[in-house]
Order: C-alpha cells, then sequence, then structure tokens
C-alpha cells in the first residue's frame, strides 16, 4: 500500500479516499466524507464499515455517507469502498482524518537538559522534563511534561514519551516506540537472597533494558532492568497497561501482552505470543512462538510453540473445556460416590 499523508484531512471525496487506501469503491465518487464513526452513531457526511455479512442490518439503519465493505459484498444504498481487510482499511482511513496531539519541536524553557545531552533534530521537550548526562535522543522523537530520563539512556528517532513516564540510567530505546503515561523502564528487578538470619540481602541489579523498533507500552507498566545482560522487549511488541515484566526476560517479536499480565525472571517468550488479561508466568520457563494464553491463565512451566493454553495451573485448552463441562457436575457426583459407598458398607455387613 502507498505511504498514507502525515497531516489529517478535513475533508475527502468517496474516490480521493478510495486512492489513497488503495481499494476500489462503487457508487458516488463525489460524495463528500468529513470524519469516521461507527455503524450506530454515525451522521451524513462520515464513513463507517462493515467486516460481517450478519451485521448488513446495522449498517441499512446507519445515516452514514460511505462505508467500507468486503471485497465480496454488493451493496448500492450509499457510496462503498471495498476491501479485502475492511477494518484494517477503515484503522487507515481514521489516520487521514485523526493525528493525535503532538508536541511541536523544541525544548521548551522550564524543562531542564543536561549540556552533554545529544538532541536530533525537531525534538520536542516538554516542561519539568529532565534529561541527564549523556542522554542521546534520535530526530523527531516527542517527550511530553514531566518525564525523567536518567544518565546515557539511548532514544532513537520517531519516539513518542508521555508524561510521568520514568526511563533509568543505561536503558535503550528503538525508533517508533510509544511509551504511555506512567510507565517505568529501568527500575531495579526484584531480586533478595536470604541470609544466615533470616534478613534478605539485595541482589544489585546491574544490567539494562533494551527496547527495540515500533514497540508499545501501556500506562503504568513496568519493565525491570536485569540483573545481569539485559531485559529484552524485541520489535512490534504490544504491552497494556498495568503489565509487569521482571528481570532477565525477553519478549519476543510481535507479541501482545494484554492488561494485569505479569511474566516473572528469566522467562523467555517467544514471537507472535498472544497473552489475555492477567495472565501470570513463572520464572525461567520458555513460551514457545505463536502460543495463545486465555485471560487468568498461570503458565508454570514451559509451553511449545503453538499451543493453546488456559487454566491455573495452565492446560491445553481442549482439556480445559472438558474440565470446566465436568466441574458443575462435580457435586452431584460426590453425593453418588457417597451413596455407593453406603451401599458398598451396607453390603458388607450382610455379608
Amino acid at each position: 500500500m502507498p505511504k498514507l499523508p502525515d497531516r489529517p484531512y478535513s475533508c475527502l471525496t468517496v474516490k480521493k479516499l478510495a486512492q489513497l487506501l488503495n481499494c476500489p469503491y462503487e457508487g458516488e465518487g463525489q460524495t463528500e466524507i468529513t470524519g469516521v464513526a461507527s455503524l450506530d452513531r454515525a451522521q451524513k457526511g462520515e464513513l463507517v464499515f462493515l467486516a460481517q455479512v450478519k451485521n448488513l442490518s446495522l449498517l441499512e439503519q446507519s445515516q452514514a455517507s460511505a462505508a467500507i465493505i468486503p471485497s465480496d459484498l454488493t451493496y448500492s444504498k450509499i457510496a462503498v469502498i471495498k476491501s479485502d481487510q475492511p477494518y484494517l482499511s477503515f484503522i487507515r482511513a481514521v489516520k487521514l482524518f485523526f493525528k493525535p496531539y503532538r508536541l511541536p519541536p523544541g525544548i521548551h524553557p522550564q524543562a531542564v537538559v543536561d549540556p552533554s545531552a545529544k538532541i536530533g533534530k525537531d525534538v520536542a521537550i516538554g516542561a519539568f522534563s529532565f534529561i541527564g548526562e549523556g542522554v542521546k535522543i534520535g530526530a523527531g522523537t516527542i517527550i511530553f511534561p514531566l518525564v525523567s530520563i536518567y544518565p546515557q539512556v539511548t532514544i532513537g528517532q520517531k519516539t513518542v514519551i508521555h508524561s510521568q513516564v520514568s526511563i533509568r540510567e543505561g536503558v535503550r530505546i528503538g525508533n517508533k516506540v510509544i511509551i504511555h503515561n506512567g510507565a517505568t523502564i529501568g527500575a531495579d528487578g526484584f531480586g533478595y537472597q536470604p541470609d544466615k538470619q533470616g534478613s534478605h540481602i539485595k541482589i544489585p541489579q546491574i544490567g539494562t533494558v533494551v527496547i527495540e523498533d515500533e514497540v508499545e507500552i501501556g500506562a503504568n507498566t513496568t519493565i525491570d532492568r536485569a540483573a545481569l545482560g539485559e531485559t529484552v522487549i524485541k520489535k512490534g511488541a504490544k504491552i497494556d497497561n498495568l503489565v509487569q515484566v521482571a528481570h532477565n526476560v525477553t519478549i519476543g517479536r510481535n507479541t501482545i501482552l494484554a492488561a494485569q499480565t505479569g511474566i516473572a525472571g528469566s522467562t523467555q517468550v517467544g514471537n507472535d505470543v498472544l497473552m489475555g488479561g492477567q495472565v501470570g508466568v513463572t520464572d525461567h520457563v520458555s513460551i514457545g512462538n505463536k502460543v495463545i494464553a486465555a485471560a487468568k491463565t498461570g503458565i508454570t512451566k514451559s509451553i511449545p510453540p503453538k499451543a493453546i493454553v488456559s487454566g491455573s495451573p495452565h492446560l491445553d485448552i481442549r482439556d480445559w473445556r472438558k474440565v470446566w463441562v465436568l466441574l458443575p457436575h462435580l457435586y452431584d457426583l460426590v453425593k453418588d460416590v457417597k451413596k455407593l459407598k453406603k451401599r458398598i458398607e451396607d453390603l458388607e455387613k450382610k455379608l
């Protein structure tokens, strides 16, 4: 697909919109589109999308002026743009009409930037942010107000760091990374060794965190620095809010971690893994590529590639479903066993 323009539009014709999305259209090409909306809330001038034919009745009732629909669907009530992936095309359309708020380039006079820091072209640094000694920030990166960046941090190009983020010393962050409000990158890992007196002796956490290109990290997520070596978040991984990634963990390429997931130390998570909300993973295990873990799964040992698991401790999803089919009947089964036991006891007495 062609690269979308960087600026938002206030109005596009269906014909021009279809060209930008690299999709064919049918109907009145000069229909003007001024924004996007959901099927149930769209008004005249707005664009919607229909991903599944079963929702066609919602489109029939919509006030939208145009729709993105599946390529194999015929619809003539309004102008339509046809796509093999309607939802993805709609996402691209949204980006044509809306751009998120960004600071303009420049260093706010109330920001504190160490003289030794190397700041690239068109970088924006907001008020009350702190940039420490030896920090390197690539061109086009945006640092919102109230961000704290410790010494010797490296940040790539076109990265966005939102307010209240803390990035500890020596962390390395790639290009086009997004870090949302309140995240902490590079805090000490949770490591202690008990001594003979019962005290807990802190294990020095002298490693770092490496975040590769195009990673997104949600609000109030924490990614701990390694005790030795690196905690690594690989290219394209997406991490939701309130996620805990412990020391020396590796998160593979394009892996998705949903909210409140917690991954204990030295665990290796493969590429293209999907973890639902509140998944818990024990330490020193390996999760294979393309594993899916349902919400609230408790992973207690290594999992081979492409497995689908659920439950705590985790089971293959097929075994988990069998367990939960049987579980509601467990009480009745116990009662039956007690009755059988009583009958056997009575028979033994008679014999």
